[in-house]
């Protein structure tokens, strides 16, 4: 029987989402830890920005040993965060500023808490016995495969009621779910029908890629260890020491995200975004969002590094653009798992002018983007001392990876708040979660409210500027010649044409125009500045750019 598709009036096609990690957000009750509540308390803020919807990550029941990517409950709220009422007046209130909520939803794995899994380790024979990723030792003990965990160490776990291993990507206490089990499939499938009933607008899907396993547990070949000094590959974990062939990415992973669109178009308008960790996270990417059957967008991870030269960005996007075949991209610059951009790329001071530019240049290309709380302000990475940690991430690879607590510090609200506003006044009674930072206090949100020049006020009219803008919106997207220092584009509709040019350098630059670029009017009213004409000739600033409109 063919099931009717939902309308869907692709909200999210060109759509800005807004990344929010509820525990660091705002804390409503003073207990030191953000919640729901406190997160509708400010989707006021978050509305004027100018987004289109919010991404919340996991809020679900949970031991938090992982800070909620380890679910012990897949349909209800962590009473740390508040309870199911809470996050329906969450998602009525978002709807009423005209925002999509999107969860994260972690299906690869979950708590070992979880009912599930506490049934599953119980005997080999139980209803659920082949609901986890089970093996037999070899013949001297070993486990039965090289295959490594993301935190450290082998991805095989020994366990002695049953006298077996199981597989974990991520923590011990996090096992992988065997999706070679159609129960496992269905069930699944229930928990995030949950929430669509509940009225959520789409998923955010962590580690999208991880779900099917190969069944046979071959052995990954070597990759040998990465030789790079980029602070942004972590070549200190001997899990990037592998060619990740068969513990991920395997083809049947296909087939789940087609089950998993089938329910989605069940329901108007609604999206899903995947996090795709992949040795080819484009090349995966492309696959996993082409033929409208599977994701609608993802993301990989070749943004959230180091390097932004305008020879790479325009490698990147050429070699995207030639694998594409109708993928579609959510570009980010940031999130909870990386360290903020503003530092990656912009080193311990950061010029404000790189932070527009990296803003205006993400806002242009052709996709979807996700903002992570705190860019708008210009955060930097905090430096976390080892006995404030709370990663086990980072606590496991210290000190030469330090985990990811320093973009995970409570968002600044108020500049002069002891806690910089993230609980309510005269509700601050515990101490915060992590550590708020001093180097934050500068750049609050109220100081840059009130600062007509600020970053804040830049995002601010950037995306409001972006909505009337048809071909950023919507438009093809062709490179343009390549510069050591300038990444140019163009974007085109049938109404609109605009020139996208970056001086992705801290030192002037003169970028020739192809001679069929020929400009209308420069669109000064977008905010960007730092760039003039002259006969062909865009003179740029440091950091400097400009937008185009083209005859």
């Amino acid at each position: 029987m063919q099931i009717q598709k939902a309308p869907n009036d692709n909200w999210w096609r060109g759509g800005v989402i807004y990344q929010i990690y509820p525990r660091s957000f705002a804390d409503s009750n003073g207990d030191g830890i953000g919640d729901l509540p406190g997160i509708t308390a400010h989707l006021d803020y978050v509305a004027r920005l100018g987004v289109d919807g919010i991404w919340l990550s996991p809020f679900f029941k949970s031991p938090m040993k992982d800070f909620g990517y380890d679910i012990s409950d897949y349909c209800d709220v962590d009473p740390m965060f508040g309870t199911l009422d809470d996050f329906r007046a969450l998602v009525k209130r978002a709807h009423a500023l005209g925002l999509k909520v999107m969860i994260d939803q972690v299906l690869s794995h979950c708590a070992d808490q979880h009912p599930w899994f506490v049934e599953s380790r119980s005997s080999r024979d139980n209803p659920k016995a082949d609901w986890f990723i089970w093996a037999d030792a070899k013949d001297d003990g070993n486990p039965p495969n090289n295959w490594l965990s993301i935190f450290g160490g082998s991805a095989w776990q020994w366990d002695t009621r049953r006298c077996q291993y199981y597989m974990h990507n991520f923590l011990t206490s996090q096992p992988d779910l065997n999706f070679h089990n159609p129960e496992v499939q269905s069930t699944l499938l229930e928990t995030v029908k949950f929430w669509l009933d509940l009225g959520v607008d789409g998923y955010r899907l962590d580690t999208v890629n991880f779900y099917v396993h190969d069944a046979q547990l071959r052995n990954n070949p070597p990759r040998g260890r990465p030789q790079t000094e980029d602070p942004a590959v972590n070549a200190v974990n001997p899990y990037g020491w592998q060619w990740h062939q068969f513990d991920k990415s395997q083809p049947e992973n296909l087939e789940f995200l087609r089950k998993l669109r089938t329910l989605l178009d069940q329901y108007p308008n609604t999206t899903m975004v995947g996090e795709i960790g992949d040795d080819d996270g484009l090349a995966r990417l492309a696959e996993y969002t082409r033929g409208g059957d599977k994701l609608h967008m993802a993301y990989c991870f070749d943004l959230l590094g180091s390097e932004h030269s305008a020879p790479f960005l325009h490698k990147f996007l050429s070699r995207f653009q030639s694998i594409s075949e109708g993928g579609w991209p959510c570009w980010a610059l940031s999130n909870h798992d990386v360290p903020r951009f503003a530092t990656r790329w912009g080193g311990a001071t950061p010029d404000a002018a790189l932070l527009r530019l990296a803003a205006a240049m993400q806002f242009s290309l052709r996709g979807s983007s996700c903002v992570y709380q705190g860019d708008e302000l210009g955060l930097p990475e905090v430096a976390i001392a080892y006995e404030d940690l709370q990663d086990p991430y980072g606590i496991t690879m210290w000190p030469e990876f330090k985990g990811r607590d320093g973009c995970r510090t409570p968002m600044p609200w108020v500049s002069s708040a002891p806690d910089l506003g993230f609980a309510p006044a005269g509700n601050a009674s515990a101490k915060p979660w992590l550590p708020v930072a001093e180097t934050h206090r500068a750049l609050a949100a109220d100081v840059q409210a009130a600062a007509p020049d600020s970053l804040l006020q830049f995002y601010r009219h950037l995306l409001r500027w972006r909505k009337g803008q048809s071909a950023l919106l919507h438009g093809e997207m062709t490179l343009l010649p390549v510069d050591a220092q300038v990444f140019a584009f163009l974007r085109a509709t049938e109404s609109q044409s605009v020139l996208c040019v970056f001086n992705f350098s801290d030192q002037p630059a003169s970028y020739v125009l192809p001679v069929d670029c020929k400009l209308a009017q420069l669109l000064t009213d977008s905010g960007l500045t730092g760039a003039t004409l002259a006969a062909g000739n865009v003179d740029l600033a440091p950091w400097g750019g400009l937008f185009a409109q083209l005859t």
